[in-house]
């Protein structure tokens, strides 16, 4: 299976099929994410579509040294998002609203969703905590990206995304603790 980097070179170098196997590969994970801030899944649909069609105009220069193609995706999505919402103020709210198949579908939540009670549990305690600290568990633990890249998507440097970590986790484990949850 060809790299991220590859598929986009190739984009680059005239091969039009390149940027649809991307496009296959994290237009629905690139939706869900964006449905957490709009709410709405048209919307969200219609953004994930415009993520792409202005990378596939602009063909950036991606490479290691600016990130990743899929936090370049994610950065340039949820720039769209925080336009769409409110003319460029910038996001305040991550839900977790309509993504139950995603939260059980799998990756490092799959041990804590092991049958419908726990997972109704799980989901009111990530419904609790603060919004920033619920984006940065969905960017490193379910989108499975690299802090480095969840910085870029966030706008803060790897250190912080470091010590939002710290705090999500103590707070969803204090979240999990009040709902009897102790083995996560």
């Amino acid at each position: 299976m060809p790299t991220d980097s590859e598929l986009y070179n190739r984009y680059l170098r005239g091969d039009e099929s390149a940027i649809d196997e991307l496009m296959i590969r994290y237009g629905d994970r690139l939706t869900v994410f964006l449905n957490g801030y709009l709410h709405n899944w048209h919307d969200a649909e219609d953004l994930t579509i415009e993520a792409f069609a202005r990378i596939a105009v602009k063909k950036p220069n991606i490479n290691e040294g600016v990130g990743t193609f899929r936090a370049y995706l994610f950065k340039t999505a949820r720039n769209l998002a925080a336009r769409h919402r409110s003319l460029g103020a910038r996001m305040e709210v991550f839900s977790l609203d309509g993504m139950e198949a995603e939260l059980s579908g799998g990756g490092e939540l799959e041990g804590l969703m092991q049958d419908k009670e726990r997972q109704q549990a799980v989901r009111l305690c990530l419904e609790r905590i603060d919004a920033r600290l619920k984006e940065v568990l969905w960017l490193v633990y379910v989108e499975d990206l690299s802090y480095k890249d969840a910085a870029k998507i966030m706008g803060v440097n790897k250190k912080r995304i470091d010590n939002l970590l710290i705090r999500a986790k103590e707070h969803m484990r204090r979240e999990l603790d009040r709902e009897g949850i102790s083995q996560c």
